[in-house]
C-alpha cells in the first residue's frame, strides 16, 4: 500500500492536483458553479424564465395589434358593429329569429 502512495506521489498530474492553489481553485470553481447564490445553475434558470417572459411579451403584443385593428374596424361604422354583434354574440334585430346549425365533426 505504501508503494502505491509513493508511486502516486511521483506522478506529475498528482503533483499538480495536490498543489494547494490548484485545490483551492477547484473548490472555488465548484462553489461558484453549484453552491453559491449567484451560481451557474440559478443563472441558467433565470435566463430560461427571461426567454419565456419575452415569448409571452411578443405573443401579447401581437394580440394587442389584432385587437386594435378589430376595434378600429368596429368603430368605422355601425354596420360593422352590427355584423360583429350578430356573428360573435348571436344578437338579432327585433322580430328576427336566429337558428344555429351545428355540423357534427367526424371522429377518426
Amino acid at each position: 500500500m505504501r508503494e502505491f502512495w509513493e508511486n502516486l506521489r511521483n506522478r506529475i498530474w498528482f503533483k499538480i492536483l495536490s498543489n494547494r492553489f490548484v485545490l483551492s481553485l477547484i473548490v472555488f470553481g465548484i462553489w461558484m458553479s453549484f453552491l453559491d447564490v449567484n451560481s451557474w445553475l440559478i443563472h441558467r434558470e433565470l435566463n430560461q424564465e427571461i426567454e419565456d417572459l419575452q415569448t409571452s411579451i411578443r405573443y401579447y403584443e401581437e394580440e394587442i395589434k389584432k385587437d386594435e385593428a378589430q376595434l378600429k374596424q368596429l368603430n368605422s361604422g355601425p354596420e360593422n358593429l352590427e355584423k360583429f354583434a350578430r356573428e360573435q354574440y348571436y344578437l338579432s334585430a327585433p322580430g328576427e329569429e336566429i337558428y344555429l346549425i351545428e355540423i357534427p365533426k367526424k371522429e377518426d
